[in-house]
């Protein structure tokens, strides 16, 4: 990750279930200081996508896909700006393998209106953590 720059991490995934017909990934802080923080919301990820280089917020995303706001109140990656002396805050990255092409919702849609969306359309999801300090 790399602190405060806003450059989206690379990410692949493999092992979708058959029948995926779009992903959704999410990267969430839910450190108890950052409460849920949303640094980046994706939908409409074409089936045939299983990777995003570095830096593809903003300027490399798949045709169709769509970046939603962030915690930071802008469409897009927003990186890790944890407060100086909270510890390590853990990062959760999670692909969402969809049954539907595209998930209707709007580009300012709140955490929760993300996961309302999904609830009913997941066949299956894939989740890893990192972790990120500053001293």
């Amino acid at each position: 990750m790399h602190p405060g720059e806003n450059i989206s991490i690379p990410l692949q995934w493999s092992g979708f279930p058959a029948g995926t017909k779009s992903f959704a990934l999410s990267i969430m802080a839910p450190h108890p200081v950052a409460n849920n923080w949303v640094h980046w919301l994706v939908v409409n990820i074409p089936s045939d996508v299983t990777s995003l280089p570095e830096g593809a917020s903003g300027q490399g995303m798949p045709a169709g896909s769509r970046e939603l706001q962030n915690g930071f109140g802008k469409a897009g990656y927003g990186g890790p700006q944890p407060p100086s002396g909270t510890g390590k805050h853990p990062y959760v990255i999670t692909v969402y393998a969809l049954d539907t092409a595209e998930l209707g919702i709007e580009q300012t849609a709140t955490l929760a209106d993300f996961e309302k969306a999904l609830k009913t359309r997941v066949l299956d999801k894939a989740e890893i953590t990192g972790t990120f300090t500053v001293p």
